[in-house]
């Protein structure tokens, strides 16, 4: 698709879900924005590969068309596009996701359905499905999820206790959750219908559903109205008022923010594990946008270096990483060590003819970060992810090298 198509349609400036189209109207890809016009644009410049990934760019060459829903709200498009992506599971949107890291948010089936947050690994682990009444996600963005859930909160109050309601164990849990309900995070009523009724108003919304949800409001209304009960009804009022008028201003930042700042944000880290140059491994751990991706983790045997020499294992393992070039290209490369592995990386690096920066993270005796080597501007933006997959790829290195001294064991 060529840049010329955006003057055949016209994209609004305002919050949405975009899609991108291949032959026969097939879904390739699902976004949100906080401005349809602005993101949309962004996808047709001439270093889309730098600035996103190889697979985007991909993506981009095989759409025929893109087409567009407006939402009210940057919050309605988060929750639309989630939907959309766990329907339709597009190609280019879970190529290279492992969504058991991520978010998801499940409804308890209980007597007081609590609403928790879980990763996606621990919703089958942890809970049934007898034990699920309602499941939503996953959600990628781990920041923008929370801002989400702040703004959900205001409008409906739900129990998110690590235990069911009413089965506290002692004074703590009890008097936890009477504090939680002064400060309005805690519905306040313990009528078991009332707060099964927001649970429904709560659903509605995750499911995009807010005209309905709106309608049945409204009903809540003037029932109360008619019932005059007044202080209900002008409590729904301003439920009504503030679900048309969503305030999502942190919610926009954070999503301009991780569209800035992490935009498709791919970090490999690489890490060497041995005893004294014995069954000597190296491993690949993968970061995006602030999250593993533990489905693109990789290991390497080390041939032919016998003795302990770390620095050239991860030349051998970087050269071989290389040599697949169907794998998406990192825009971050973090080696574990000082100048020495950094200046290995780099020098396999530029052999390839590719720029990309390397990030070298030195620990102290106890294996601890104590600095990390790189530029400057690049450690202060990404600080937390390059930790984050600089200690990925040390537990998985160590779990890979244990691996092979048990098998050898076993011979």
């Amino acid at each position: 698709m060529e840049k010329s198509y955006l003057k055949r349609i016209r994209v609004p400036d305002k919050p949405g879900v975009y899609f991108f189209l291949g032959a026969k109207k097939k879904i390739l890809y699902i976004g949100k924005a906080t401005s349809l016009k602005q993101r949309i644009r962004s996808y047709f410049t001439d270093n889309i590969q730098e600035k996103r990934s190889t697979l985007i760019e991909k993506m981009i060459q095989e759409a025929k068309s893109i087409e567009f829903t407006e939402t009210d709200s940057v919050l309605e498009a988060l929750i639309l596009e989630t939907n959309l992506i766990r329907s339709h599971k597009p190609f280019y949107n879970t190529r290279s996701k492992d969504d058991k890291s991520f978010n998801h948010l499940i409804i308890t089936n209980e007597t007081y359905p609590r609403v928790l947050v879980v990763r996606g690994k621990d919703v089958t682990e942890k809970y049934t499905d007898n034990e699920i009444k309602y499941h939503f996600g996953p959600f990628p963005s781990g920041a923008l999820f929370k801002d989400a859930l702040k703004i959900v909160r205001k409008l409906f109050q739900y129990y998110d206790t690590d235990r069911p309601v009413g089965t506290e164990k002692n004074r703590l849990g009890k008097g936890k959750i009477d504090f939680n309900k002064q400060i309005g995070l805690f519905p306040k009523q313990i009528d078991k219908q009332e707060y099964n009724r927001t649970i429904k108003h709560i659903t509605l919304f995750f499911q995009g559903k807010k005209k309905e949800l709106l309608q049945e409001l409204e009903r809540e209304m003037h029932t109360y109205a008619s019932k005059e009960l007044f202080e209900e009804a002008n409590r729904v009022k301003k439920q009504i008022f503030a679900l048309k008028h969503i305030q999502d201003i942190s919610l926009i930042k954070s999503d301009l923010k991780a569209y800035r700042d992490d935009r498709n944000l791919r970090i490999e880290a690489y890490d060497i594990a041995h005893l004294q140059g014995d069954n000597m491994v190296g491993v690949m751990t993968v970061v995006e946008s602030g999250q593993t991706l533990s489905s693109e983790y990789r290991k390497f045997k080390i041939n032919d270096i016998c003795k302990a020499n770390d620095v050239a294992a991860l030349k051998q393992v970087l050269e071989r990483r290389l040599q697949h070039t169907e794998w998406p290209m990192p825009q971050i490369v973090v080696v574990d060590g000082s100048t020495a592995q950094k200046n290995a990386a780099e020098k396999v690096l530029k052999d390839h003819h590719l720029v990309i920066p390397v990030v070298g993270v030195v620990k102290n005796e106890k294996h601890k970060p104590v600095r990390l080597i790189g530029q400057s501007k690049l450690l202060q933006m990404h600080k937390d992810e390059i930790l984050l997959a600089n200690s990925e790829s040390h537990r998985f290195a160590i779990a890979y090298h244990r691996q092979k001294q048990r098998k050898q064991h076993l011979l």
